[in-house]
């Protein structure tokens, strides 16, 4: 799972948690970009587990059920 880090940072392994506080308070992060870098570390994560791909995504639909199938299918493949 995440860790303290990971949950406030989730861009952590790029920019230290100060910077990203930073852009965040100034609306330079794009939340709809960051939801779907979010989502797809969360695909990769499950398929790695043997969890299967319809699967994954009915996992990640639990999270965020304002997104259907095939909106999440397109994040995780990034189908454009």
């Amino acid at each position: 799972m995440l860790n303290t880090s990971e949950k406030n940072n989730p861009l952590a392994e790029f920019i230290s948690d100060e910077t990203f506080s930073l852009l965040t308070s100034k609306g330079l992060i794009n939340e709809k970009s960051l939801r779907d870098y979010k989502i797809r570390k969360q695909f990769k994560s499950l398929r790695s587990n043997n969890i299967n791909a319809s699967a994954a995504i009915d996992i990640i639909r639990s999270e965020h059920p304002y997104l259907q199938f095939d909106t999440v299918r397109k994040i995780v493949y990034d189908i454009k």
